[in-house]
């Protein structure tokens, strides 16, 4: 099997190596949700419809993802530092951690997500009619929880021992599955949006399946449950895990929050139709920043690998070669969304009045995405080299204290409608994303110089 080995050779080829691999990985995962809107969108006649009901689940599953990505971001970047220091043992406990929070919590989502499923989506401001759809499709894909989590959640730990083409396989198995299965359900079976649901849950099985016979059977490092006298030695590596995924978790847990917020007020402003526009929105979004993501995920161990064997040189080296990553790779699509939003939106749906309102929502959205950049590399500086508090106190600022209180002073006290729920993100992509970058500079470079003067 093909590792990649993160105290040799050349710091971009390291990242290259991490990332592509990450990159298939990040795109196919897309496929899971991105798949099963795109066919939504075109059942007959109630297409549209179906799309925005389908939008209104979302956020609980950003949820549900972001718990898996609280014990498996926060766990692996603390894996990938003490293998960086030949710490194995710890490494090994902290893996094990983490695979156990991920099974308990899967299974307090699941159940608490069947007992307030309604009165949740009606939270997120489901009507009547969208609770036709919104309602099966949740409850299905609840089934899911576990599997899910399992597979987002312990696939960095396969990264972060250098496998990173075994990671990209592990989503792959699911993403593919999902291609093929979705058309059958929905249109062969004629299972509508239930058929998209289950669809996603048996895809999600593999990949599940696929992880972890790999991390039990094939890896160097072996995970299993904790026992019970275990537990009690290993809740200091449950708290450190907690707190470093903590600024990921409260990243994607205030953006599900920010969807409610747009989504209950666009239902006010704009009526269901520009639900099923921020559904698009918010489906060009993910699909933009993918290789944005892959590109920090795949910089992550690098970065914290060399931290922890105490490599300066080569972390600041790290962390150069990503930011150039992703402001080129940013600078085409950010053009592209600007000149030529259409086919971007043609994917999820061919309505023309759908496509007429989501043209000037999307340009309004990205009107500033570039500086999310910095946001991003900031972010995943922080976290990789265990600086909790500023990855928890940026992945706060820029959704809770910014976006939030502007998507309803915007569109009320200014009187923009519509128009200010979508201009409230490049408003806060400017503030957030400026200070979360001066931010890493004024406070990494430093450190990072006091340990190369040590060395």
């Amino acid at each position: 099997m093909k590792r990649v080995d993160f105290e040799n050779g050349t710091v971009t080829g390291n990242i290259l190596e991490a990332a592509l691999p990450m990159l298939v990985a990040q795109i196919l995962n897309l496929l899971y949700n991105i798949v099963d809107r795109i066919y939504i969108a075109r059942i007959a006649e109630e297409g549209t419809a179906a799309l925005g009901a389908v939008g209104l689940c979302f956020p609980l599953i950003v949820i549900i993802t972001a718990f898996a990505n609280l014990f498996g971001n926060g766990g692996a970047p603390l894996f990938a530092i003490q293998r960086g220091q030949k710490d194995e043992r710890k490494a090994v406990a902290i893996m094990n951690t983490s695979f156990t929070m991920v099974c308990a919590s899967a299974i307090v989502l699941m159940v608490v997500g069947f007992l307030f499923a309604r009165p949740i989506l009606i939270l997120f401001g489901a009507s009547d009619n969208s609770l036709v759809y919104a309602l099966p499709y949740m409850m299905i894909y609840l089934l899911g929880t576990l599997p899910s989590m399992v597979a987002v959640g312990m696939n960095p730990f396969i990264n972060a021992q250098g496998y990173s083409l075994i990671g990209m396989c592990s989503v792959a198995v699911g993403a593919g599955a999902n291609l093929l299965l979705d058309p059958l359900f929905i249109f062969g079976l004629r299972f509508g949006v239930c058929g998209a649901a289950i669809a996603t849950v048996l895809s999600q099985c593999l990949s599940a399946i696929f992880v972890f016979y790999f991390l039990t059977k094939k890896s160097e490092l072996k995970v299993r449950l904790l026992k019970k006298n275990e537990i009690a030695a290993c809740m200091g590596y449950a708290k450190n895990i907690i707190s470093l995924g903590m600024a990921g978790f409260i990243m994607q847990l205030t953006n599900s929050l920010v969807t409610i917020c747009c989504n209950n007020v666009l239902s006010v402003t704009g009526g269901d139709i520009y639900i099923s526009v921020m559904t698009i929105v918010s489906s060009v979004r993910q699909l933009v920043e993918t290789p944005i993501h892959a590109m920090s995920e795949g910089s992550s161990p690098i970065l914290s690998y060399n931290y922890g064997a105490r490599r300066p040189i080569r972390v600041r080296k790290a962390g150069m070669v990503m930011g150039a990553m992703i402001l080129a790779y940013s600078a085409v699509i950010w053009s592209i969304i600007i000149l030529e939003p259409r086919p971007l939106i043609r994917i999820f749906s061919s309505d023309v009045q759908l496509t007429k309102d989501a043209v000037p929502a999307l340009n309004q959205y990205f009107a500033a995405f570039i500086f999310m950049d910095l946001q991003y590399m900031g972010q995943t500086v922080f976290k990789s080299l265990n600086k909790k508090k500023q990855a928890i106190f940026f992945s706060m600022l820029r959704k809770v204290f910014i976006v939030v209180p502007l998507t309803y002073l915007m569109p009320y006290a200014l009187h923009m409608g519509t128009d200010g729920v979508f201009l409230a993100e490049p408003v806060s992509n400017v503030i957030g994303g400026t200070l979360c970058f001066a931010t890493m500079l004024i406070t990494v470079l430093p450190e990072l110089k006091r340990m190369e003067k040590e060395l």
